[in-house]
């Protein structure tokens, strides 16, 4: 399923309408008719039980490029781009990498089929027909791809043809083209049982296989609604597990706290999708991209490029084609990485890899540099005098007696391998670079700030010198030792710090890096750097302020932005209508979409935060949402959920002492259809 702006929480109402329909009037799903082939709308062929899964194919999870993230509908989805991007698979190496499906969305077709009952190909889009296009990406070394809907029309409102009654002679037609992969959506489905739907196309493609000599990778695309991972092992090669991303952190995070549970039911030839990736779209940093190919990767998860990759940066093609991070993915033992902590926003996901070694997800979701730790035995491993880290984003190995550790960045991930080799003398000792302070700055005031160099290896750290970089203008001095001779294991060298933001310098994002240099017992350099996306802010005002008119920290937002003193309107900033919860109608807050999280500082000045909160009467009846208020990185006050048929809800929470305030809507553990949020009325006391 996808989702056409501006509204997209509207996106399944012809399917499910049509289910409630049939539904409400007490009558069973009508037969569908049969297709060109003769065969039913569901149930196994004629001929006799399919033959089950796994045949074979997607032994590790598929790599390849879909255009809907970057497209949609528009008319630049055509021949030339598919064609476009199968030559930079090639020019550009992602081929190499193991990038293989070059695949089409929604779109391709007419809306109706011929006299034939065949589907035909949009002649504006593809003029020379689909084979031809297929021919052309196979001529690369590569696969291609195709998409439809287990329903009688598409997603997209144009309502182009489904396979729904079809399948047996879409599916053919698919193989005779030389298609590789189906994309198999779940809208317009008229109620018909999941498990029937998606099991008479697995039938389907099995004949048009055995027919053509064309072996189809099957992906279920139902959203999750039926747990297909519990189900569809041997009916698809892969499931979504989720409903659609878009192109924040946010979206992107709640997705990926959806699919991370599911571990036990992934492995080869059968996996867990938690949908197509986002990186170089826009919509997140380069640090939060890296986050989502890096957690994708270790929950063995499609890899499906979503960007236009004739526009995309240097940047964008460094993380996509990290053939360190996809050896973890593509890692032939199948294994998707299991969540050993999460406290605190402080993840750490291990994955185990068919040479016996652990990849390793140190994970910060949180605005602010964290410490994010675990142990090798934690992670699985034997016991070892000492172990090899291997970071897979700096492409560095270090060595460690046993602990596992970083300063992560806001949003950022550190993606280690870790292994029990032997040969860990040859590493350098890793060192952890820990971090007190540093996130927040109010011009011309001395900040504190204090660095740690920790010595994890089994060998002394030489020669160590801490160091703190900071624009021009910005006053820097150590006030303690920042060098040392020698760091034997396990010792630290501590060093504060008074770091000074210029008095005129405006509030917002600044780059400052904190590093440690050392040297090995053999005499190798080796510098640790941790860049910070330090901010310098402005004091709250004493008193009592609305949110909707303080200037936040930053805002990650379900759909579209969080609107000040409207609801959330999906799309561009202002689109929003006036808050209206239960009848009725505020004058001030927060309207915001799940998932979502609006952050503002607070300074250890303030004392409270009051709100009515509810769902927007502006959306369907199945908006369903949580409220939470942090301080810091303690939950101080939650609601529950709540749906549009509850009056606004008040919540208040002690926020004394916090330097931060963050406001958070969850999807209520349903997903995030018609979740607008209102913070009516929200207030700042300080």
């Amino acid at each position: 399923m996808r989702h056409t702006p501006p509204r997209p929480h509207h996106r399944r109402v012809a399917g499910a309408l049509a289910a409630v329909l049939l539904c409400a009037g007490g009558l069973a799903a009508p037969a569908a008719a049969g297709d060109a082939g003769g065969q039913p709308a569901t149930g196994r062929s004629a001929a006799g039980p399919a033959v089950r899964l796994p045949d074979g194919l997607a032994l590790t999870p598929p790599m390849g490029f879909n255009n809907w993230n970057s497209t949609h509908c528009r008319a630049e989805f055509d021949e030339a781009m598919v064609k476009g991007i199968a030559d930079i698979f090639v020019e550009k190496g992602l081929k190499d990498a193991g990038y293989e499906y070059v695949n089409l969305d929604d779109c391709w077709a007419l809306p109706e089929r011929d006299a034939d009952g065949r589907l035909v190909p949009d002649p504006k889009r593809f003029p020379r027909g689909i084979k031809a296009v297929a021919d052309y990406v196979h001529s690369k070394g590569l696969k291609f791809g195709i998409y439809t809907s287990a329903g009688t029309k598409t997603c997209n409102v144009a309502g182009f043809p489904g396979a729904l009654g079809h399948e047996r002679g879409d599916a053919r037609q698919f193989a005779e083209w030389g298609v590789d992969y189906l994309k198999y959506d779940n809208c317009n489905n008229q109620g018909v049982d999941a498990k029937k739907r998606y099991t008479a196309m697995r039938d389907a493609l099995k004949a048009a296989s055995a027919t053509t000599g064309r072996p189809i990778v099957y992906s279920i695309c139902e959203w999750g609604e039926n747990k297909p991972w519990e189900w569809a092992a041997d009916v698809g090669h892969l499931w979504r597990t989720t409903g659609d991303i878009s192109d924040s952190w946010s979206s992107m995070l709640s997705i990926m706290k959806q699919n991370l549970p599911l571990d036990a039911y992934a492995g080869p030839g059968h996996w867990n999708d938690p949908d197509m990736l986002e990186v170089g779209n826009g919509g997140m940093t380069d640090t939060e991209y890296r986050t989502h190919f890096s957690m994708w990767s270790i929950m063995a998860a499609p890899l499906l490029i979503g960007s236009d990759l004739r526009k995309a940066s240097p940047e964008t093609f460094e993380i996509l084609g990290n053939k360190e991070v996809i050896a973890v993915d593509q890692d032939p033992l199948g294994k998707q990485g299991k969540v050993l902590s999460s406290e605190n926003g402080r993840w750490v996901v291990a994955k185990e890899m068919r040479d016996g070694s652990r990849a390793v997800a140190l994970f910060n979701e949180t605005g602010s540099p964290r410490t994010v730790a675990t142990t090798a035995q934690a992670v699985g491993l034997p016991d070892a005098t000492a172990y090899t880290l291997r970071d897979l984003w700096r492409h560095k190995s270090h060595h460690t007696a046993g602990r596992i550790a970083a300063t992560v960045p806001a949003h950022g991930t550190v993606l280690l391998r870790v292994s029990a080799d032997g040969k860990w003398a040859k590493h350098p000792p890793a060192v952890e670079l820990g971090l007190e302070g540093g996130d927040f700055y109010e011009a011309g005031k001395d900040t504190p700030l204090t660095t740690a160099v920790t010595n994890l290896g089994r060998v002394p750290a030489r020669q160590v010198k801490a160091s703190v970089e900071a624009p021009g203008g910005w006053r820097i001095k150590a006030t303690s030792p920042a060098t040392a001779r020698s760091l034997a294991p396990g010792t630290s060298l501590r060093t504060s710090w008074r770091v000074t933001a210029p008095p005129d310098a405006t509030p917002g994002a600044y780059d400052v890096k904190v590093a440690a240099a050392y040297r090995s017992p053999s005499g190798a350099r080796t510098d640790n750097v941790l860049p910070l996306a330090s901010r310098v802010v402005v004091a709250p005002p004493a008193g009592a302020s609305g949110l909707g008119g303080l200037p936040w920290l930053s805002m990650n937002n379900g759909w579209g932005p969080a609107e000040r003193n409207t609801s959330n309107g999906e799309g561009a900033a202002g689109d929003g209508r006036p808050i209206t919860i239960g009848g009725k109608v505020y004058a001030r807050g927060l309207g915001v979409h799940a998932a979502s999280e609006v952050a503002f500082y607070a300074g250890r000045a303030c004392e409270k935060v009051t709100a009515d909160v509810g769902v927007d009467d502006e959306t369907r009846t199945d908006g369903t949402v949580a409220f939470e208020i942090w301080a810091d990185d303690k939950k101080a006050a939650s609601t529950g959920v709540l749906t549009n048929a509850m009056p606004a809800r008040p919540i208040s929470a002690d926020v004394s002492g916090a330097q931060v305030v963050r406001l958070v809507v969850t999807d209520g553990g349903d997903g995030i259809y018609a979740d607008h949020g209102d913070w009516a009325e929200a207030t700042l006391s300080c």
